[in-house]
């Protein structure tokens, strides 16, 4: 995202120049010949010579001549159109006219793109193909922007093996790392997936102290919520300031925020359980990296939705529910099916999380929205 306004220095284009192939005229000289379906006399001119397109050298058209142009040619002084090569026989010595222009008909003329003082590129855009092309095009070439910040994912827990490996008896797969991973590429920051953290304290501070230094966010997955996870905290409480809270919100209540290091790197404890540490990436991390990327409007868009179904919330605590969004096709109405929040269902199901496209918002004070209530649902856009 661009992070100043690039004003333009020079015209865009910087001289008139043809916009196709043919003869440059003087518009009076060929008015006599008319339309197809007006044709009048006909007239033929002096070819004067060819000026091709990057000419450097100033040319001037006299009356009742012609010069044969390339696109992008220079426009000789006095001549204030092209006539196309199809209304011509093509004459290099001499060419016949078969039908008249207006002026500056098939001309680009100077800063008919961009005038100077003019805003190429404001701040705020995304720079894209065009963004890019325009840039070049006013001479600019490099421009201030908006980096993707440099965020890590690690995950600990003694029970945790990675998915090349097969696991045993009480053991489960990492997946926090890799989905956290992804969650972050899709908000826009550069990730480094470290994997699998060992809780031993020395080679956890090692690892962690290795990413304060070439990370601007760090999230650790399963650091809050059980013994294992205080020895966690204990270590990077050493390495900075760390809170470990209950926040009013479910899924994802217990988790943790501190800055370490000493730069204040913002560091994330999530969840052990894949579903609450998505849910708590989403509402709290996610956030911080569309602000870092210079959006106005760090938060996903949120649009009022009827519900299918009852769905259930914790009293006193926000609810961000998974559903499915759709539209009535009729109507326009949005509409939103709950998924795993229904009353009696677990709110841990990976599965209903990775079908949902939504999050339904349920306030702290609403322990069930009943069926055909009107609820706000955060839209979980998918990117590509």
């Amino acid at each position: 995202m661009c992070a100043e306004e690039v004003i333009t220095e020079h015209p865009l284009p910087g001289f008139d120049q043809a916009a196709i192939d043919g003869y440059a005229v003087r518009s009076v000289d060929v008015q006599a010949v008319g339309d197809a379906d007006d044709p009048g006399g006909e007239i033929s001119l002096p070819v004067m010579g060819v000026i091709e397109a990057g000419a450097r050298t100033p040319s001037r058209l006299q009356p009742k001549q012609a010069a044969r142009v390339q696109t992008g040619a220079p426009m000789p002084t006095l001549a204030d159109a092209v006539l196309p090569l199809r209304w011509t026989d093509g004459g290099q010595a001499r060419v016949r006219v078969l039908r008249g222009v207006r002026s500056g008909a098939y001309v680009r003329h100077a800063g008919d793109d961009v005038q100077p003082g003019d805003v190429a590129v404001r701040a705020g855009a995304i720079i894209g193909a065009a963004q890019v092309g325009l840039l070049a095009a006013v001479g600019r070439e490099r421009v201030l922007v908006h980096p993707r910040p440099r965020l890590t994912v690690m995950s600990v827990g003694g029970e945790l093996v990675d998915i090349s490996r097969t696991p045993g008896n009480g053991q489960v797969y990492d997946v926090n790392s890799y989905a956290i991973a992804a969650a972050a590429r899709d908000a826009g920051a550069e990730v480094n997936r470290v994997g699998i953290v060992s809780t031993d304290p020395k080679e956890l501070r090692e690892a962690v102290e290795g990413q304060l230094n070439r990370a601007e966010l760090v999230v650790i997955a399963g650091a809050v919520g059980g013994a294992a996870a205080e020895s966690v905290r204990t270590v990077l409480s050493q390495l900075g300031e760390m809170e470990v809270a209950r926040i009013a919100m479910h899924p994802g209540s217990v988790q943790g925020f501190g800055q370490l290091g000493r730069e204040g790197v913002p560091t994330f404890l999530l969840p052990a359980n894949p579903v609450s540490a998505l849910v708590v990436f989403e509402v709290m991390v996610r956030p911080l990296i569309r602000l870092s990327l210079g959006k106005r409007q760090p938060m996903r868009r949120v649009v009022q939705a009827r519900a299918l179904s009852p769905i259930s919330s914790v009293p006193g605590r926000k609810g961000f529910l998974r559903g499915q969004l759709m539209r009535d096709q009729d109507t326009g109405e949005y509409l939103v099916q709950a998924l795993g929040g229904a009353p009696g269902a677990s709110s841990h199901l990976l599965a209903t999380l990775a079908e949902a496209n939504c999050l339904v918002v349920v306030p702290s004070e609403v322990g069930e929205v009943r069926t055909g209530e009107v609820v706000d649902v955060a839209f979980l856009a998918q990117r590509g």
